[in-house]
């Protein structure tokens, strides 16, 4: 084990380790028809072996933000290598729904360990420019659904199984094991290590507001994005390209976020994303053909900082929360979509009853049913114009608290 810090490298692993957990999602989101068709799954159960992933995620991210103090940055990172491993692993060799939501849960729980590592050795290594670094930190997520959605669809086009898909995973989980494997981890210095402390700052009134609100961020991203194949695959535009746009413009963006974020203040940007997202899915839930690509853009800008700003939020203005403060963010994030997955596929069943029974013609049932799930799910990010426009007006209260 070398005994010098090499920061560069450290962040360089937390980003393929981020990577690895963006094409989760990814070619999950593109293998959804395949899975459908290999195992006769109903919308509905689609959204149960989704919402383990989702599941995985809180549970990671609230043990390790809890231990964070205790066992450091590294211990987590080799759990999430650990367990990204043993999840895609068994997802390949899944024989059905059980083995799915096993599969599922594990890699949920590898994805929310990244997230709890390194948003906090972020913060600590980089503490003057925290801000900057958790945005270009946080564009590999979009990032990688571009490299994952891209290979799912040319993975599918090429008719490969959706077994191979899973397996293209192996590589980056084996490069970002071996870029912390023997690697020395920075002493936490300059955030609240005090897991004590940590807990008695969580229940700020601001604090607690603002978990809530992230679960609708979350839901307002992730529940039009993970089910973009079943969602856009009547509409005439590739899902994978949709999701591939919307990603690739949100990883841009939050790579040059600081002077946005600094002529705006994260709570004006967190006021402009949720109307930009409203317009851009309701758009979505109107077009078809190739004005979805312009819909989606719209919803790419409207999504992008999201989860940046409100985590980035949390380090700036609860930062006595540390580590467990950042990793509860996440993880309520997260937690929401294992609650709304199987209510979104549930959505889609009912739509296509629905469409069916009023005499919609077969080839059009599939796009009817998922324009209705899109006005529903444009009910989010309109809840947050209200909280958000709240907030701002009030923002001075506790700016310098």
């Amino acid at each position: 084990m070398s005994n010098t810090i090499n920061p560069n490298r450290l962040f360089t692993a937390c980003c393929v380790a981020l990577i690895v957990t963006a094409m989760t999602f990814a070619i999950r989101a593109g293998i959804l028809t395949q899975l459908s068709a290999t195992f006769q799954f109903t919308d509905a159960q689609l959204g149960w072996i989704n919402s383990m992933a989702f599941l995985g995620f809180p549970v990671a991210m609230m043990v390790g933000g809890l231990l964070y103090n205790a066992l450091g940055a590294r211990t987590l990172l080799y759990l999430a290598f650990i367990c990204h491993l043993l999840g895609l692993i068994l997802t390949i060799t899944a024989g059905g729904f059980w083995g799915l939501l096993l599969s599922s849960f594990c890699i949920g729980f590898a994805n929310g360990s990244v997230e709890a590592a390194c948003n906090p050795l972020i913060v600590d290594i980089y503490h003057t420019n925290k801000t900057t670094k958790l945005n270009k930190f946080h564009m590999w997520f979009p990032g990688g659904i571009v490299i994952g959605s891209l290979i799912s669809a040319l993975m599918t086009k090429l008719n490969m199984g959706w077994q191979a898909q899973i397996a293209v995973m192996l590589v980056p989980t084996a490069i970002y094991g071996f870029m912390i494997f023997g690697q020395t981890f920075p002493v936490p210095v300059n955030t609240e290590t005090s897991t004590k402390n940590n807990i008695r700052a969580l229940f700020s009134p601001l604090f607690i507001f603002m978990l809530l609100v992230m679960t609708v961020t979350a839901a307002s991203e992730f529940g039009t994005q993970q089910w973009v194949d079943r969602i856009f695959g009547a509409s005439g535009a590739h899902p994978m390209l949709v999701l591939a746009l919307v990603t690739g413009l949100m990883a841009l963006g939050r790579y040059f976020a600081g002077p946005i974020v600094e002529a705006l203040n994260p709570v004006g940007v967190l006021l402009m994303s949720a109307v930009v997202t409203t317009i851009g899915i309701y758009l979505l839930s109107m077009a078809s053909g190739g004005l979805i690509y312009v819909s989606a853009m719209v919803f790419a800008i409207g999504v992008t900082y999201f989860w940046p700003c409100m985590i980035g939020f949390i380090s700036e203005y609860q930062p006595k929360t540390g580590a467990l403060g950042m990793s509860l963010m996440g993880g309520a994030g997260m937690f929401s979509l294992s609650i709304w997955n199987p209510v979104i596929g549930g959505w889609l069943d009912t739509a296509k009853a629905e469409a069916a029974a009023k005499g919609v013609a077969p080839e059009a049932v599939e796009l009817v049913a998922g324009q209705a799930t899109l006005q529903n799910l444009a009910l989010f990010p309109a809840v947050l114009i209200v909280v958000f426009t709240g907030l701002y007006i009030f923002r001075k209260k506790f700016a310098n608290k």
